[in-house]
């Protein structure tokens, strides 16, 4: 009797083995998953957007008439004084050459000219030859009209002609100076470049605007300029502010007086900025994919002082991340670790060693976490990046455990 018992012992404990290996070779292998922790902590949404930065007022210097500026006595970087400092010089331009023709016409023009004030003075003579006769006359005439020869009548005759002589030699003076004009002028036609008559008189002596550094030349070098072609810019280069175009809508969102954060500036740290104004009205620019995009310019007031931007100056490139939403308190849960779930959001939440499909509200969201505002609790685990292994009660195993 005992050896019968202990064989069905042994067969129970044989038949239980057995069990047991088929058990263990059938169950359901646990999925290796990322764990993360719902817990509360700051979030902040943001807008992000390449920018550049320009000087907030820039003073362009035009040439106020046209004619010849001279090689300019100040360079890029030159500080400047409002009203003090001679930034640009324009003095008259150089003749044009004569060909053969025009300068035969103009000597010939010279000859007529000359010979009109020859006549002149000509006319000058004879009209003083005229008047000295006829002075003479109207002495003789009143000597007589005195004595009582000559009547006051042919005394009023004599007077009236005298007056007509003088007169008479009133325009030829007058004809005489009007000659020499003319002669002045076909004269003048004559000059060339090669005449430096007209060295050293300089016309216009302009003065800088505005207090500053010059920023930029259009030409160094002496050259010809018309009225109103620019000649340099001046600005202040430490008044900077920020050109972020956004797409029309991300702009739409964006709110004057909104908090940013430049980074990828060239320094060390972070600049704190302020949106000063969104631009009411879009532009059309081609994506580097050659996609046509709709976007809006927003500008940023930078915070930072100087001291602590030192190097930042006109046109550098920066990274804008302006802030659109930011609390100090809000339930977190990775971005990694939702997806869409019959037209909501859902996550995979690790519950004694499985995982169980669970339904979340979510508010805002950024590129890194989610606002949780229903459907987990501070300290739930979640499965991050859950593979297409996993499905709800999957068994599950912490990645980490397993190291």
């Amino acid at each position: 009797m005992p050896t019968k018992l202990r064989s069905i012992a042994m067969g129970l404990a044989a038949t239980g083995a057995v069990a047991g290996l088929l058990w263990v070779a059938l169950r359901p292998e646990a999925v290796p998953v990322d764990l993360a922790t719902v817990a509360s902590g700051p979030m902040e949404v943001t807008i992000n957007g390449d920018g550049v930065t320009r000087i907030r007022n820039i003073y362009e210097v035009a040439a106020p008439v046209s004619g010849k500026a001279l090689r300019s006595p100040v360079e890029v970087g030159d500080a400047v004084s409002a009203r003090q400092t001679i930034v640009a010089r324009v003095e008259p331009v150089d003749p044009g050459l004569l060909d053969l023709r025009s300068r035969n016409q103009a000597e010939a023009a010279v000859k007529e000219a000359e010979a009109a004030v020859s006549l002149a003075l000509t006319q000058i003579a004879k009209a003083e030859a005229d008047v000295a006769y006829v002075k003479s006359q109207y002495d003789r005439a009143e000597a007589l009209s005195n004595r009582g020869v000559f009547s006051l009548t042919q005394l009023e005759d004599a007077a009236q002609l005298l007056k007509v002589q003088e007169a008479a030699l009133a325009a030829a003076r007058a004809q005489h100076q009007l000659s020499i004009g003319t002669l002045e002028r076909a004269r003048a036609a004559l000059i060339g470049p090669e005449s430096d008559g007209a060295a050293g008189t300089c016309c216009v002596e302009i003065t800088a605007p505005t207090d500053g550094v010059v920023l930029s030349l259009t030409n160094v070098s002496e050259r010809p300029v018309t009225a109103g072609a620019v000649l340099l810019s001046v600005g202040q280069p430490q008044d900077l502010e920020i050109v972020v175009d956004l797409l029309s809508s991300d702009a739409v969102r964006v709110r004057p007086g909104a908090r940013a954060e430049i980074l990828r500036w060239g320094g060390a740290g972070t600049l704190e900025a302020t949106v000063r104004e969104v631009e009411p009205a879009g532009f059309t620019k081609v994506s580097a994919l050659g996609i046509e995009e709709q976007r809006v310019n927003v500008i940023l007031d930078l915070v930072t002082p100087p001291e602590g931007r030192a190097g930042l100056g006109d046109g550098f490139a920066v990274f804008a991340r302006i802030v659109e939403w930011q609390t100090d308190a809000a339930l977190l849960l990775p971005v990694g670790a939702i997806f869409r779930d019959d037209g909501g959001w859902a996550v995979f939440a690790a519950r004694g060693g499985h995982a169980a499909l669970t339904p979340v509200r979510i508010g805002h969201m950024n590129d890194g976490v989610a606002e949780v505002l229903g459907g987990l609790d501070a300290g739930a685990k979640v499965i991050t990046h859950p593979s297409d292994r996993i499905a709800d009660g999957t068994p599950i195993a912490d990645r980490e455990t397993l190291k």
